[in-house]
């Protein structure tokens, strides 16, 4: 069985590497659903606490390079620092620099075997 569309997001989430970002939409164009930023937001947005410890949720950001989470306990600041963390730097404005910190994804294929390796979720 294919894993859920909320699976899939934390899946792909957890291969953004470390000092590298992605957009709501880029997440959701990797998964076949380039309308659906708004629920790649809600998927990390419904990360439980065990699950937000193994997904770097930090690293997806909005396409204007800013920070747009609004949970309590993931908050805005805390996003920041652990981005700073890995080195990902904030320019004028509060953005994050897309040429120098985006991730350029995976392919077709890769993503087709990531949900394979996963397929008993």
């Amino acid at each position: 069985m294919e894993p859920s569309f909320f699976e899939r997001v934390y899946l792909l989430v957890q291969r953004i590497p470390r000092g590298k970002v992605a957009s709501y939409g880029q997440i959701a164009a990797l998964l076949g659903h380039p309308q659906a930023a708004r629920t790649v937001g809600w998927a990390l947005s419904a990360l439980t606490p065990q699950r937000a410890a193994e997904t770097p949720w930090q690293r997806v950001i909005n396409s204007a390079g800013r920070i747009s989470i609004s949970r309590a306990d993931l908050s805005a600041d805390l996003q920041r620092t652990l981005l700073e963390g890995e080195g990902v730097e904030f320019g004028e404005y509060e953005r994050v620099d897309w040429r120098r910190f985006g991730w350029e994804g995976m392919d077709w294929d890769e993503v087709e075997m990531l949900w394979a390796e996963h397929s008993d979720l």
